[in-house]
């Protein structure tokens, strides 16, 4: 009997063996996809999420700026 539990416990150990380097090769595969893919979007032409903030604050300023400039006008042209 006690060679029935040895060899189990030995197939349990052979399983958690071979579960721990699927693990492993899972693990490796994902940072070499993650490395990929960084590197083929680092080859685009994208920008920061602050540089777009950064434009788009400048638009927002410019149009509040654009709307003033227009009131304005709309004044002036009323009074001549």
């Amino acid at each position: 009997m006690q060679t029935d539990n040895r060899l189990f416990d030995d197939f349990v150990k052979l399983v958690n063996g071979a579960a721990g380097t699927l693990a492993g090769v899972g693990r490796e595969a994902e940072a070499g996809a993650r490395a990929r893919a960084r590197e083929w979007m680092g080859g685009m032409d994208f920008v920061s999420r602050d540089e777009f903030e950064a434009v788009k604050a400048m638009a927002v300023a410019a149009r509040d700026e654009a709307d003033a400039l227009k009131a304005r006008l709309d004044a002036l042209e009323a009074k001549g």
